[in-house]
């Protein structure tokens, strides 16, 4: 009786999680499908799930009409050099914050974890400010520079790393191991599911940041693929389903990026560190 009702709740359970993940891709489902409509259907109000004449228009334009793959490559390198240089600073920060001892290093790390606390658009006028002074605007490395460290990674990985014995370390060292082997052959791969995780979220966070490219860029060709929403926006109207093609083209480099470190994401979330 006791498993009958177990097997009846795992049902309902099952039921109740895949309707969630139904509601859940309903939205991009219907801009993959919207992408398929003609621009004409979209804006005659047509509430219809699946077009009523497929059509590739709207990614023909994106395509050939756009420098859009100029602004894949200005995303893939922008979001690339982002996610190397925030999980270098972060390992390395984290391995100093949690082994070793050094004078102010508790006051230190409270200035780095209140730095999380603080909204973007509390600092952005600065940010811009002293972008302009040294002339960077309109160009990649105003995305890049105030990206290249991240508080919330150097916290996650101390927390990882802190859960390291001592004593493994100590032996390494017994064996001869300078710092730099200590990081790259012990250190790095422990915290590898940390990592990936990390590197997942910062690559995520960078190719769909919109409000920092809008303000430092307008030069056409050193636009992200975020800003390439607003591009295809006329004045008066709005080529719905040229902005649907273009997002899903824009969601795809993501979805490649998480199917690839999947395993290592996964592992990374359930490993947390924290104590």
């Amino acid at each position: 009786m006791m498993q009958r009702r177990n097997r009846w709740l795992d049902g309902a359970i099952l039921i109740v999680l895949a309707a969630a993940g139904c509601l859940m891709l309903l939205p991009y489902l219907w801009m993959v499908l919207s992408s398929l409509k003609s621009n004409m259907e979209i804006v005659s109000g047509s509430h219809t799930l699946f077009p009523q004449e497929a059509s590739l228009e709207g990614y023909r334009t994106v395509l050939v009409d756009a420098p859009f793959v100029r602004w894949l490559l200005n995303s893939a390198v922008t979001s690339v050099v982002i996610t190397a240089a925030t999980l270098f600073t972060s390992a390395l920060a984290g391995y100093i914050f949690a082994k070793h001892e050094f004078r102010g290093k508790k006051i230190l790390f409270l200035l780095i974890l209140a730095t999380m606390m603080i909204p973007f658009q509390v600092v952005m006028i600065p940010t811009y400010l002293i972008t302009a002074k040294l002339g960077l605007v309109n160009q990649l490395l105003a995305i890049i520079l105030p990206n290249l460290v991240s508080s919330y990674g150097v916290f996650l990985a101390k927390q990882f790393i802190e859960d390291i014995p001592q004593d493994l370390l100590d032996a390494a060292r017994i064996d001869g191991a300078g710092e730099l082997r200590l990081m790259i052959r012990i250190i790095t791969p422990l915290i590898f599911p940390m990592l990936s995780a990390l590197g997942i979220f910062t690559f995520m966070n960078s190719w769909n940041n919109y409000l920092w490219p809008l303000i430092v860029l307008d030069d056409t060709r050193k636009m992200t693929v975020p800003l390439a929403l607003v591009y295809f926006n006329g004045t008066h109207t709005v080529n719905y389903n040229v902005v649907m093609s273009a997002a899903v083209l824009i969601t795809i480099p993501v979805i490649i990026v998480f199917l690839i470190f999947q395993k290592q994401f996964i592992k990374g979330l359930t490993m947390t560190g924290m104590k």
